[in-house]
Protein backbone atom coordinates (compact mmCIF):
# COMPACT_ATOMS: atom_id res chain seq x y z
CA UNK A 1 0.00 0.00 0.00
CA UNK A 2 1.24 3.42 -0.86
CA UNK A 3 2.55 5.83 1.77
CA UNK A 4 0.23 5.11 4.40
CA UNK A 5 -1.59 8.14 6.20
CA UNK A 6 -0.03 10.28 9.29
CA UNK A 7 -3.17 11.75 10.76
CA UNK A 8 -5.13 8.77 11.97
CA UNK A 9 -5.25 8.30 15.99
CA UNK A 10 -2.30 5.67 17.71
CA UNK A 11 -4.78 2.84 19.25
CA UNK A 12 -3.80 1.10 22.45
CA UNK A 13 -4.78 -2.56 23.83
CA UNK A 14 -6.67 -1.84 26.58
CA UNK A 15 -10.47 -1.00 26.82
CA UNK A 16 -11.88 1.96 28.46
CA UNK A 17 -14.49 0.57 30.67
CA UNK A 18 -18.19 1.25 29.21
CA UNK A 19 -19.57 4.31 31.23
CA UNK A 20 -17.07 6.71 31.03
CA UNK A 21 -14.30 7.87 33.39
CA UNK A 22 -12.25 5.69 35.34
CA UNK A 23 -12.46 4.83 38.35
CA UNK A 24 -10.22 7.35 41.80
CA UNK A 25 -7.16 5.13 43.49
CA UNK A 26 -7.10 7.66 46.52
CA UNK A 27 -7.60 6.56 49.97
CA UNK A 28 -11.21 7.70 51.63
CA UNK A 29 -10.61 10.71 53.80
CA UNK A 30 -10.55 10.47 57.73
CA UNK A 31 -14.86 11.31 58.72
CA UNK A 32 -16.26 10.00 55.59
CA UNK A 33 -19.59 9.02 56.10
CA UNK A 34 -21.20 6.27 55.48
CA UNK A 35 -23.38 7.36 52.44
CA UNK A 36 -20.00 7.67 50.29
CA UNK A 37 -19.08 4.61 51.29
CA UNK A 38 -22.24 2.99 50.06
CA UNK A 39 -21.28 5.20 46.68
CA UNK A 40 -17.95 3.44 46.59
CA UNK A 41 -19.16 0.25 46.93
CA UNK A 42 -21.88 1.41 44.03
CA UNK A 43 -18.89 2.61 42.12
CA UNK A 44 -16.94 -0.75 42.12
CA UNK A 45 -20.08 -2.80 41.31
CA UNK A 46 -20.77 -0.61 38.00
CA UNK A 47 -16.81 -0.75 36.90
CA UNK A 48 -16.90 -5.22 37.19
CA UNK A 49 -20.31 -4.84 34.87
CA UNK A 50 -18.31 -2.61 33.00
CA UNK A 51 -15.06 -4.47 32.64
CA UNK A 52 -17.42 -7.51 32.09
CA UNK A 53 -18.95 -5.80 29.13
CA UNK A 54 -16.12 -4.41 27.40
CA UNK A 55 -14.65 -8.28 27.26
CA UNK A 56 -16.72 -8.75 24.55
CA UNK A 57 -14.84 -5.81 22.54
CA UNK A 58 -12.45 -6.92 19.91
CA UNK A 59 -10.48 -3.79 19.62
CA UNK A 60 -10.73 -0.06 21.53
CA UNK A 61 -9.32 3.06 20.19
CA UNK A 62 -7.53 5.00 22.84
CA UNK A 63 -5.57 8.24 22.15
CA UNK A 64 -1.46 8.35 22.93
CA UNK A 65 0.21 11.14 23.16
CA UNK A 66 3.40 10.73 21.19
CA UNK A 67 2.96 11.07 17.71
CA UNK A 68 6.39 10.09 15.52
CA UNK A 69 8.05 13.03 13.29
CA UNK A 70 7.77 12.40 9.15
CA UNK A 71 11.71 11.58 9.44
CA UNK A 72 10.98 8.80 12.05
CA UNK A 73 7.43 7.23 10.42
CA UNK A 74 9.65 7.22 7.25
CA UNK A 75 13.01 5.42 8.43
CA UNK A 76 11.18 2.65 10.92
CA UNK A 77 11.87 -0.49 9.88
CA UNK A 78 9.03 -2.71 8.66
CA UNK A 79 8.90 -4.91 11.88
CA UNK A 80 7.71 -2.54 13.86
CA UNK A 81 5.03 -1.16 11.35
CA UNK A 82 2.55 -3.68 12.65
CA UNK A 83 1.01 -0.24 14.62
CA UNK A 84 -1.82 1.81 14.11
CA UNK A 85 -1.33 3.89 10.70
CA UNK A 86 -1.80 7.94 10.01
CA UNK A 87 -1.51 10.27 6.80
CA UNK A 88 -0.06 13.37 5.90
CA UNK A 89 -1.17 15.38 2.65
CA UNK A 90 1.74 14.94 0.53
CA UNK A 91 2.59 10.88 0.75
CA UNK A 92 -0.18 7.76 1.89
CA UNK A 93 2.86 6.38 4.24
CA UNK A 94 2.86 3.68 6.07
CA UNK A 95 3.75 5.03 9.30
CA UNK A 96 3.95 3.15 12.55
CA UNK A 97 4.36 4.19 16.57
CA UNK A 98 8.15 4.12 17.14
CA UNK A 99 8.08 2.35 20.66
CA UNK A 100 8.01 -1.04 21.45
CA UNK A 101 5.18 -0.80 24.35
CA UNK A 102 2.93 0.27 21.08
CA UNK A 103 4.26 -2.33 18.76
CA UNK A 104 3.13 -4.89 21.61
CA UNK A 105 -0.31 -3.52 22.48
CA UNK A 106 -0.75 -3.07 19.02
CA UNK A 107 0.11 -6.78 18.03
CA UNK A 108 -2.44 -8.20 20.88
CA UNK A 109 -5.24 -6.07 19.79
CA UNK A 110 -5.04 -7.42 16.27
CA UNK A 111 -4.61 -10.93 18.07
CA UNK A 112 -7.94 -10.50 19.39
CA UNK A 113 -9.37 -10.63 16.40
CA UNK A 114 -9.19 -14.67 16.38
CA UNK A 115 -10.83 -14.92 19.37
CA UNK A 116 -14.07 -13.68 18.06
CA UNK A 117 -17.32 -15.64 19.45
CA UNK A 118 -18.67 -17.83 16.82
CA UNK A 119 -21.56 -15.91 16.71
CA UNK A 120 -21.42 -12.17 16.95
CA UNK A 121 -23.29 -10.64 19.73
CA UNK A 122 -23.43 -7.10 19.14
CA UNK A 123 -22.62 -6.21 15.49
CA UNK A 124 -26.15 -5.30 13.45
CA UNK A 125 -24.74 -6.60 10.22
CA UNK A 126 -26.22 -10.20 8.68
CA UNK A 127 -22.65 -11.20 8.12
CA UNK A 128 -21.74 -10.49 11.65
CA UNK A 129 -24.09 -13.00 12.81
CA UNK A 130 -22.27 -15.64 11.22
CA UNK A 131 -19.25 -17.53 12.29
CA UNK A 132 -16.55 -16.75 10.13
CA UNK A 133 -16.65 -20.33 8.19
CA UNK A 134 -20.66 -19.70 7.14
CA UNK A 135 -19.59 -16.12 6.01
CA UNK A 136 -16.67 -18.62 4.00
CA UNK A 137 -19.24 -21.69 2.99
CA UNK A 138 -21.63 -18.96 1.67
CA UNK A 139 -24.01 -19.99 4.32
CA UNK A 140 -25.00 -15.88 4.68
CA UNK A 141 -29.14 -16.77 3.28
CA UNK A 142 -31.47 -13.72 3.13
CA UNK A 143 -30.93 -14.45 -1.14
CA UNK A 144 -27.18 -12.99 -0.76
CA UNK A 145 -25.46 -14.57 -3.70
CA UNK A 146 -22.17 -15.46 -1.70
CA UNK A 147 -21.92 -19.13 -2.97
CA UNK A 148 -18.55 -20.13 -5.27
CA UNK A 149 -19.92 -20.29 -9.09
CA UNK A 150 -20.59 -24.35 -9.82
CA UNK A 151 -20.81 -23.20 -13.24
CA UNK A 152 -17.19 -21.94 -14.01
CA UNK A 153 -15.45 -23.89 -16.77
CA UNK A 154 -12.76 -25.97 -15.34
CA UNK A 155 -10.14 -24.74 -17.75
CA UNK A 156 -10.28 -21.26 -16.85
CA UNK A 157 -8.14 -19.23 -14.71
CA UNK A 158 -9.31 -17.61 -12.05
CA UNK A 159 -6.72 -15.12 -10.25
CA UNK A 160 -7.68 -12.52 -7.61
CA UNK A 161 -5.23 -9.91 -5.95
CA UNK A 162 -5.58 -7.95 -3.00
CA UNK A 163 -3.83 -5.38 -0.20
CA UNK A 164 -5.87 -6.25 2.29
CA UNK A 165 -4.71 -3.55 4.69
CA UNK A 166 -3.57 -5.61 7.47
CA UNK A 167 -2.08 -2.59 9.09
CA UNK A 168 -5.11 -0.96 9.79
CA UNK A 169 -7.06 -2.57 12.98
CA UNK A 170 -9.72 -0.31 12.84
CA UNK A 171 -13.55 -2.03 12.14
CA UNK A 172 -11.62 -5.08 11.83
CA UNK A 173 -15.25 -6.85 13.64
CA UNK A 174 -16.76 -5.89 9.71
CA UNK A 175 -13.93 -5.44 7.44
CA UNK A 176 -12.33 -9.13 8.46
CA UNK A 177 -15.60 -11.23 8.09
CA UNK A 178 -16.16 -9.29 4.74
CA UNK A 179 -12.71 -10.30 3.65
CA UNK A 180 -13.65 -13.75 4.60
CA UNK A 181 -16.85 -13.81 2.75
CA UNK A 182 -15.44 -12.38 -0.52
CA UNK A 183 -12.64 -14.69 -0.64
CA UNK A 184 -15.44 -17.19 -0.09
CA UNK A 185 -17.28 -15.86 -2.77
CA UNK A 186 -15.34 -16.06 -5.57
CA UNK A 187 -12.92 -18.88 -4.47
CA UNK A 188 -10.16 -17.83 -7.13
CA UNK A 189 -7.94 -20.55 -8.30
CA UNK A 190 -5.04 -18.53 -7.23
CA UNK A 191 -4.88 -15.09 -4.51
CA UNK A 192 -2.37 -13.00 -4.30
CA UNK A 193 -2.44 -10.76 -0.93
CA UNK A 194 -0.48 -7.85 0.54
CA UNK A 195 -0.18 -6.36 3.54
CA UNK A 196 -1.30 -9.78 4.89
CA UNK A 197 -0.26 -9.78 9.12
CA UNK A 198 0.08 -12.73 11.52
CA UNK A 199 -3.47 -12.49 12.85
CA UNK A 200 -5.08 -12.43 9.40
CA UNK A 201 -3.31 -15.01 8.34
CA UNK A 202 -3.93 -17.35 11.36
CA UNK A 203 -7.75 -16.81 10.71
CA UNK A 204 -7.32 -17.46 6.67
CA UNK A 205 -5.34 -20.97 7.26
CA UNK A 206 -8.18 -22.28 9.96
CA UNK A 207 -10.97 -20.91 8.15
CA UNK A 208 -9.64 -21.49 4.14
CA UNK A 209 -8.36 -25.40 4.45
CA UNK A 210 -9.18 -25.88 0.93
CA UNK A 211 -6.15 -23.43 0.21
CA UNK A 212 -2.58 -23.82 0.72
CA UNK A 213 -1.04 -21.09 1.63
CA UNK A 214 2.81 -19.12 0.68
CA UNK A 215 4.04 -16.35 2.57
CA UNK A 216 6.58 -13.90 2.48
CA UNK A 217 7.29 -13.36 5.91
CA UNK A 218 6.68 -14.92 9.49
CA UNK A 219 6.08 -11.12 11.03
CA UNK A 220 4.89 -7.70 10.38
CA UNK A 221 3.60 -7.60 7.19
CA UNK A 222 3.94 -9.81 4.08
CA UNK A 223 2.31 -11.09 0.84
CA UNK A 224 0.87 -14.26 0.39
CA UNK A 225 0.14 -16.67 -2.21
CA UNK A 226 -3.31 -18.95 -1.47
CA UNK A 227 -3.52 -21.94 -4.08
CA UNK A 228 -6.66 -23.42 -3.92
CA UNK A 229 -5.83 -27.50 -3.76
CA UNK A 230 -8.49 -28.82 -5.84
CA UNK A 231 -7.30 -26.87 -8.77
CA UNK A 232 -3.81 -26.46 -8.24
CA UNK A 233 -0.98 -28.34 -7.24
CA UNK A 234 2.48 -26.54 -5.80
CA UNK A 235 5.79 -27.09 -7.58
CA UNK A 236 8.41 -25.28 -5.97
CA UNK A 237 7.78 -22.20 -4.40
CA UNK A 238 10.73 -19.24 -3.56
CA UNK A 239 11.33 -16.14 -2.25
CA UNK A 240 13.82 -12.95 -3.70
CA UNK A 241 14.85 -10.44 -1.33
CA UNK A 242 15.41 -7.05 -2.70
CA UNK A 243 18.75 -5.88 -1.57
CA UNK A 244 18.52 -2.43 -1.03
CA UNK A 245 14.72 -2.57 0.25
CA UNK A 246 14.42 -0.40 3.43
CA UNK A 247 11.20 -1.66 4.02
CA UNK A 248 11.42 -5.78 3.93
CA UNK A 249 10.10 -5.90 0.88
CA UNK A 250 10.39 -9.39 -1.51
CA UNK A 251 9.16 -10.82 -4.55
CA UNK A 252 7.25 -14.09 -3.15
CA UNK A 253 6.84 -17.03 -6.31
CA UNK A 254 5.34 -20.17 -6.66
CA UNK A 255 5.44 -22.52 -9.76
CA UNK A 256 2.25 -24.29 -10.06
CA UNK A 257 0.62 -27.11 -12.58
CA UNK A 258 -3.05 -26.06 -13.33
CA UNK A 259 -4.81 -28.27 -15.90
CA UNK A 260 -2.13 -29.83 -17.30
CA UNK A 261 -0.32 -26.03 -18.26
CA UNK A 262 2.81 -24.88 -16.09
CA UNK A 263 2.09 -21.50 -14.64
CA UNK A 264 4.58 -19.09 -12.28
CA UNK A 265 2.87 -16.35 -9.99
CA UNK A 266 4.48 -13.48 -8.21
CA UNK A 267 3.49 -10.98 -6.20
CA UNK A 268 5.17 -8.26 -4.30
CA UNK A 269 4.48 -5.08 -2.42
CA UNK A 270 7.08 -2.38 -4.00
CA UNK A 271 8.56 -0.03 -2.17
CA UNK A 272 5.69 2.42 -0.83
CA UNK A 273 6.76 6.68 -0.06
CA UNK A 274 7.48 9.30 -2.92
CA UNK A 275 11.27 9.65 -2.08
CA UNK A 276 11.25 5.55 -2.53
CA UNK A 277 10.80 6.04 -6.54
CA UNK A 278 14.03 4.83 -7.72
CA UNK A 279 14.24 1.96 -5.14
CA UNK A 280 10.22 0.71 -6.29
CA UNK A 281 11.89 1.11 -10.13
CA UNK A 282 14.59 -1.56 -9.15
CA UNK A 283 12.47 -3.13 -7.74
CA UNK A 284 9.95 -3.49 -10.71
CA UNK A 285 13.20 -4.00 -12.75
CA UNK A 286 14.29 -7.64 -10.78
CA UNK A 287 10.25 -8.56 -11.18
CA UNK A 288 10.57 -8.20 -15.06
CA UNK A 289 13.42 -9.96 -15.39
CA UNK A 290 12.08 -13.07 -13.64
CA UNK A 291 9.32 -13.00 -15.84
CA UNK A 292 11.37 -13.19 -18.72
CA UNK A 293 13.70 -15.94 -17.13
CA UNK A 294 10.80 -18.40 -16.46
CA UNK A 295 11.01 -21.32 -18.76
CA UNK A 296 9.26 -21.17 -22.15
CA UNK A 297 6.75 -23.41 -21.34
CA UNK A 298 5.57 -21.35 -18.46
CA UNK A 299 2.63 -18.78 -18.59
CA UNK A 300 3.89 -16.10 -16.08
CA UNK A 301 1.26 -13.77 -13.96
CA UNK A 302 2.46 -11.08 -11.80
CA UNK A 303 -0.22 -9.04 -9.60
CA UNK A 304 0.59 -7.27 -6.59
CA UNK A 305 0.58 -3.69 -5.30
CA UNK A 306 3.30 -1.64 -6.97
CA UNK A 307 2.92 1.62 -5.86
CA UNK A 308 3.62 2.56 -9.39
CA UNK A 309 2.53 5.96 -11.25
CA UNK A 310 1.99 5.65 -15.10
CA UNK A 311 5.22 8.29 -15.29
CA UNK A 312 7.68 5.76 -13.96
CA UNK A 313 6.61 3.06 -15.96
CA UNK A 314 7.18 5.44 -18.82
CA UNK A 315 10.58 6.33 -16.90
CA UNK A 316 11.70 2.95 -17.41
CA UNK A 317 11.01 2.66 -21.52
CA UNK A 318 7.59 1.28 -20.55
CA UNK A 319 6.77 -2.74 -20.60
CA UNK A 320 9.60 -4.79 -21.39
CA UNK A 321 9.43 -6.83 -24.55
CA UNK A 322 7.42 -10.25 -23.87
CA UNK A 323 5.06 -8.72 -20.76
CA UNK A 324 2.05 -7.43 -21.03
CA UNK A 325 -0.30 -5.14 -18.37
CA UNK A 326 -3.30 -7.38 -18.53
CA UNK A 327 -5.59 -4.06 -18.01
CA UNK A 328 -4.33 -2.74 -21.50
CA UNK A 329 -4.61 -5.88 -23.18
CA UNK A 330 -8.64 -6.00 -22.01
CA UNK A 331 -8.52 -2.20 -23.23
CA UNK A 332 -7.86 -0.47 -20.62
CA UNK A 333 -11.83 -0.52 -18.88
CA UNK A 334 -12.61 2.51 -17.04
CA UNK A 335 -13.87 0.68 -14.49
CA UNK A 336 -11.12 -1.22 -13.76
CA UNK A 337 -8.48 2.05 -13.66
CA UNK A 338 -8.14 2.76 -10.03
CA UNK A 339 -7.33 0.94 -7.30
CA UNK A 340 -6.40 3.58 -4.66
CA UNK A 341 -9.17 5.52 -5.04
CA UNK A 342 -9.88 8.14 -1.95
CA UNK A 343 -12.75 9.88 -3.84
CA UNK A 344 -14.97 6.55 -3.71
CA UNK A 345 -12.85 4.81 -0.80
CA UNK A 346 -12.80 6.51 2.58
CA UNK A 347 -11.00 4.38 4.58
CA UNK A 348 -8.46 6.95 5.30
CA UNK A 349 -9.82 10.13 5.15
CA UNK A 350 -7.61 12.13 3.20
CA UNK A 351 -8.13 15.98 2.89
CA UNK A 352 -7.55 15.48 -0.97
CA UNK A 353 -8.74 13.71 -3.56
CA UNK A 354 -6.44 10.57 -5.23
CA UNK A 355 -7.05 7.73 -7.84
CA UNK A 356 -4.05 5.99 -8.92
CA UNK A 357 -3.46 2.84 -10.75
CA UNK A 358 -1.17 1.05 -7.72
CA UNK A 359 -2.33 -2.42 -8.33
CA UNK A 360 -1.23 -4.22 -11.17
CA UNK A 361 -1.23 -7.72 -13.55
CA UNK A 362 1.51 -8.19 -15.52
CA UNK A 363 1.37 -11.54 -17.89
CA UNK A 364 4.42 -13.12 -19.70
CA UNK A 365 2.69 -15.83 -22.07
CA UNK A 366 4.82 -19.02 -22.96
CA UNK A 367 6.40 -19.15 -25.34
CA UNK A 368 5.82 -22.88 -26.49
CA UNK A 369 2.35 -24.91 -26.20
CA UNK A 370 -0.75 -23.49 -25.40
CA UNK A 371 -1.63 -19.91 -24.84
CA UNK A 372 -3.21 -18.35 -21.86
CA UNK A 373 -4.91 -14.84 -22.76
CA UNK A 374 -7.21 -12.61 -20.28
CA UNK A 375 -11.29 -13.07 -20.90
CA UNK A 376 -12.42 -10.77 -17.68
CA UNK A 377 -11.10 -8.11 -15.16
CA UNK A 378 -13.38 -6.66 -12.43
CA UNK A 379 -12.74 -4.31 -9.14
CA UNK A 380 -14.25 -6.28 -5.54
CA UNK A 381 -14.43 -4.89 -2.40
CA UNK A 382 -15.96 -1.60 -3.66
CA UNK A 383 -19.03 -2.29 -0.77
CA UNK A 384 -19.31 0.15 1.95
CA UNK A 385 -19.91 -1.76 5.53
CA UNK A 386 -22.07 -0.92 8.19
CA UNK A 387 -19.20 0.77 10.06
CA UNK A 388 -18.85 3.59 6.61
CA UNK A 389 -15.80 2.17 5.80
CA UNK A 390 -14.97 -0.49 3.39
CA UNK A 391 -12.73 -4.20 3.53
CA UNK A 392 -9.53 -2.00 2.45
CA UNK A 393 -8.28 1.22 1.19
CA UNK A 394 -7.23 -0.64 -1.95
CA UNK A 395 -9.47 -2.30 -4.40
CA UNK A 396 -8.84 -5.83 -5.18
CA UNK A 397 -8.25 -7.34 -8.89
CA UNK A 398 -10.05 -10.51 -10.00
CA UNK A 399 -9.26 -11.69 -13.39
CA UNK A 400 -10.49 -14.59 -15.54
CA UNK A 401 -8.02 -16.07 -18.39
CA UNK A 402 -8.61 -19.02 -20.27
CA UNK A 403 -6.15 -21.14 -22.51
CA UNK A 404 -6.18 -20.96 -26.11
CA UNK A 405 -4.45 -23.78 -28.71
CA UNK A 406 -1.15 -22.54 -29.77
CA UNK A 407 -2.30 -23.78 -33.92
CA UNK A 408 -5.16 -20.85 -33.39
Amino acid sequence: MEDKQNHEQSLASTDIPAGGDKESNKPPEAGQTQGKAVKKKKRVRNKQRAQQASSDQIITQQNTSHQPSGKEKQCLKPQHMLTQTSCEQSTQTETPENTSQDQATQTLSLERIHTQPTESKSTQTKTGRLSYKQLYEGQVGEGQDCAPDQSRNPEQLTVLTWNIDGLDPEDVRERVPSLLLHLGKYRADVVLLQELVPPYLKILKEIMTDYEFLQGSDDGYFTGILLRRCRTELVQSNIVNYPTTEMGRNLLMAEVNFSGHQLCFMTSHLESLKASSQERLNQLRRVWKRMREAPDSQTVIFGGDTNMRDWEVKKLGGLPDGITDVWEMLGEPEDCKYTWDTVNNNNKGLPFPARLRFDRVYMRAAREGAQLRPDTMKLVGLKRLTCGRFTSDHWGILCTFSFESSAE
